[in-house]
């Protein structure tokens, strides 16, 4: 495996006892800022890392879990907060996963979100597929180029979330701020599962889910329990996938109750 990557690390204020939260793909540590405040009014020093490939952070080609974990690991190290509450959100959570079963020292608590340790099928490869079509040297705006993504991509909401990956260089010109040829190539990787059997992590841990998700199933529960034998279940009955929006306070009482 590759030497791990400096990440760039959001601190979202707070004092306490240190929390750090691990994004999903195509996200960054700006999709957490409101999350991370209410979190830090609860009593957590709040840190937020860009995953390699995202955000502000390095890019490299390796992009499996084992080097998203390494990467958070080294990050950990660096900042020197001892055991954090570490949470993480669809990849971020896998890779969350990922880190508590290789480095149980680094974690006092384990949150993991609107994710299961499993195969998952074609999710987001439609958006991948769009975004690899998409002749960045034609589009004109940012309004351009979301008609032109509506065509492979028809909800609005998902459109406006990959264009947060858009970005303009220097001279105006359009480019991903991900590393998408990287990301694409990672693909099943990152929908496969984090964990083989046999693998523990036996910390207090809480798996949250939204209801209207589908992510993470009843029959799911016997894998989220071999691999965290204390893990308990919160359902956010009126959320979707992305809990830290669609059910802010519920989300946030149930990282921290």
């Amino acid at each position: 495996m590759s030497a791990p990557l400096t990440l760039a690390v959001r601190e979202l204020s707070g004092t306490g006892a240190p929390l750090v939260v691990l994004h999903g793909l195509l996200g960054s540590s700006r999709n957490w800022q409101s999350a991370g405040v209410a979190l830090a009014e609860r009593g957590y020093r709040v840190f937020a890392p860009d995953l390699r490939n995202h955000g502000a952070s390095p890019w490299g080609e390796a992009c499996g879990y084992p080097a998203l974990a390494s990467d958070v690991v080294a990050c950990l190290e660096r900042l020197a907060l001892g055991p954090v509450h570490l949470v993480g959100h669809s990849m971020g959570g896998k890779a969350a996963m990922r880190l508590a079963v290789d480095r149980p020292d680094l974690v006092s608590r384990l949150t993991i979100v609107d994710i299961a340790p499993r195969v998952y099928g074609d999710l987001v490869r439609v958006e991948f597929a769009a975004m690899n079509a998409l002749d960045l040297t034609a589009v004109t705006s940012r309004k351009d180029a979301e008609a032109r993504l509506a065509a492979q991509v028809s909800e609005w909401g998902m459109r406006q979330f990959i264009l947060t990956n858009l970005g303009q260089d220097a001279e105006g010109r359009w480019r991903w701020t991900v590393n998408r040829a990287a990301l694409t190539a990672a693909l099943p990787g990152i929908l496969g599962n984090p964990l083989v059997p046999g693998e523990v992590f036996a910390g207090p841990t809480r798996f949250i889910r939204g209801g209207k998700s589908g992510y993470v199933r009843e029959e799911d529960l016997p894998e989220i329990r071999a691999h965290f034998p204390q893990a308990d279940l919160v359902t956010l009955a009126e959320s979707g996938h992305n809990p830290h929006f669609d059910a802010r306070a519920g989300f946030v009482d149930a990282v921290t109750g």
